[in-house]
């Protein structure tokens, strides 16, 4: 997951919420980011927050002149300019600070402080848009001519002019900021519900432990061996959420309400036309990428097949999704596991391979989980001036190997970025951000099946692949499914209640898996599932990873093959930033996001992927 410049302010929670933390080496410093390369202490954070304060005040200025000169307009854009990338800075500095220890009040502090302060960044700056719009796109053009130094502004100015039918008048625009610190109650209860104060259930297994099913240990026994485990791991964890589906729906439907509400006033037909404007996605992405996984929903029950085959399971159940398809001793230290990111990644030469290697070595990394610290992982680079930063929970297990490459793949798509781009236009959005880290997880998949030693380590990578595959693609275009269908409720005016999602998301949750067609059996009580994705609070958010993981995969084919210009289209992609709309970006690269080549593409991949494992499995008959 990369996190954004507004994810900086008010954070989520990743999809794979937890690990264990027993036995893991992270009292090792080096094992450990260093943000005093954002800030030495709060001390400094805070002096640098009153230089931000006094900054806002002096923008404020400008509202009413920003036309009156060339002079005049680089000036205010500057100064507007200076003042985003000194927040992004606090506002990591402050979110990462409160991630590495969740239980500490300082940094439950600081964090409300960054919320604050961006409610301010939003509010001085609301006048920048419809005066821009104001002065037109006539006299912003002669600006450009007449101060070549203005051209670091153009695509920002471009964006800002396309989207003048969506955008309010100095005062609508200040009053809806103003509302920006009053309207994420939702994610933030949702946020410290899940985290902090679910009253988690206590189970017994099979061996007698005894364990309290929180988050953490629900990652972690999902995959047990023992099937009644499983199932009584699934029971409590999802019977909990179940207890609290009346909340929760309260909290989404908040959530969803408010979508609706800010398209509505910035007049677009619905939430998703409004999320997908920001960056100028066709529909016709979304709606092909749902459409054409529905289509080949038989892919993925093939999978479902045979991993209860390769299980030994005749009634395959929800529960029966995560245990490995491999059982056996791999254990892979973060030392090794970044030696094999980096040997795999070889194929993007030695310029891309010599700046991974330095970063690795340079405490960017908060690597493994203890009490506290966020679950999940995620790659923050938006402080422009610093250097990307990783959270990780580490596992010493492949996983984790293929979650360090896929968060060094958003790190050093910053990094490129960031080195090329200007501030502006080097915050690029996840709908290109996710194709760095899918693409490298597709090189160390080669990488691994090249050094594999026997046909059970080969299957240890093929079934991680695919495993990979249901997730990332089949799991998010289901996800995506599931927005679509409940954001269209709402904007057409229904109301919603947590029974009443769990209803839609349960109908979704068959189709995808099978359920009539006797590939898998859900369980109703797992239809709560919804409540429990943080990202469905980042409306129309994670289609991007499926979308991602299609041209992903087809970039790194063309690089491995070895197609003349493949590695410098795909380098490219990572060096333009945000200096151009990202599907123009992809495309212009070869690969078109709105048609059914590149979702074709991952079919074909997971198939070839389990006719490989077929192969296998029959020279064992």
């Amino acid at each position: 997951m990369k996190r954004t410049l507004m994810s900086s302010i008010v954070a989520l929670a990743f999809a794979m919420p937890g690990y264990s933390h027993a036995n893991l080496p992270n009292d090792i410093e080096a094992n450990q980011w260093n943000l005093k390369d954002l800030y030495v202490d709060r001390a400094s954070w805070d002096k640098d927050a009153s230089q931000l304060e006094k900054q806002l005040t002096q923008l404020e200025k400008c509202s009413g002149h920003l036309g009156n000169s060339a002079r005049q307009f680089k000036e205010c854009l500057d100064l507007n300019n200076d003042i985003l990338k000194r927040f992004t800075r606090l506002a990591n500095y402050a979110s990462q600070l409160r991630d590495q220890d969740t239980g500490i009040n300082a940094g439950q502090d600081i964090a409300q402080s960054a919320d604050i302060l961006g409610s301010k960044v939003d509010a001085a700056s609301a006048f920048l848009r419809p005066e821009l719009l104001s002065i037109g796109e006539k006299k912003i053009n002669a600006y450009l001519v007449q101060d070549k130094s203005l051209l670091g502004y153009a695509f920002y100015l471009h964006n800002i002019l396309r989207a003048s039918k969506h955008t309010l008048d100095k005062k609508g625009e200040a009053l809806i900021a103003t509302f920006g610190l009053a309207t994420n109650a939702s994610g933030a209860v949702y946020s410290t519900l899940s985290s902090a104060d679910m009253p988690w259930p206590k189970i017994k297994l099979s061996t007698g432990e005894e364990i309290v099913v929180d988050q953490a240990a629900y990652t972690k026994y999902r995959a047990s061996s023992n099937r009644a485990d499983r199932k009584l791991v699934f029971d409590a964890f999802w019977g909990k959420w179940k207890e609290f589906e009346r909340t929760f729906g309260v909290t989404f439907y908040e959530q969803l309400k408010k979508d609706a509400a800010y398209a509505k006033v910035r007049n677009y037909p619905d939430s998703l036309t409004s999320a997908l404007d920001g960056n100028n996605l066709p529909r016709a992405v979304y709606d092909t990428l749902v459409s054409q996984t529905r289509a080949n929903l038989p892919t993925l029950h093939r999978y479902f097949q045979l991993r209860a085959k390769m299980l030994g399971v005749n009634d395959l159940h929800y529960y029966d999704i995560y245990p490995a398809l491999v059982s056996g001793d791999y254990h892979y230290p973060i030392e090794e596991g970044v030696k094999l990111m980096l040997a795999s990644v070889k194929p993007l030469g030695t310029e891309y391979i010599a700046a991974m290697t330095k970063a690795t070595t340079e405490r960017w990394m908060d690597v493994y989980p203890r009490p506290h610290k966020r679950s999940g992982a995620y790659m923050s680079g938006t402080a422009y001036d610093v250097h990307p930063y990783l959270l990780l929970n580490y596992n010493d297990d492949y996983e984790s190997v293929s979650t360090l490459g896929h968060e060094w793949g958003h790190a050093m798509h910053s990094y490129l970025a960031n080195k090329n781009q200007s501030f502006l236009d080097s915050d690029y959005p996840t709908f290109t951000a996710e194709i760095a880290s899918t693409t490298n997880e597709v090189f160390l998949l080669d990488h691994m099946l090249k050094i594999a030693k026997t046909d059970d380590e080969r299957l240890l990578y093929l079934g991680s692949a695919l495993e990979n595959l249901r997730g990332t693609f089949f799991r998010q275009a289901m996800f995506a499914d599931f927005e679509r269908e409940v954001h269209a409720r709402v904007d057409r005016g229904e109301s919603l209640t947590g029974e009443g999602i769990s209803k839609i998301y349960g109908e979704i949750l068959k189709r995808y898996h099978g359920d009539e067609e006797g590939v898998m059996k859900i369980d109703d009580t797992y239809a709560v599932e919804w409540a429990y994705i943080p990202h469905f609070y980042n409306h129309f958010y994670v289609f991007q990873y499926a979308t991602s993981i299609a041209a992903g995969s087809m970039f790194a084919d063309e690089i491995l093959r070895g197609e003349l210009g493949a590695r410098d289209k795909y380098l490219h992609i990572l060096k333009a930033g945000a200096s151009a709309y990202p599907y123009d970006l992809v495309k212009n690269a070869g690969v078109d996001l709105a048609s059914q080549a590149p979702y074709q593409a991952v079919f074909k991949r997971m198939n070839k992927i389990m006719d490989e494992i077929e192969v296998i499995l029959a020279k064992r008959k």
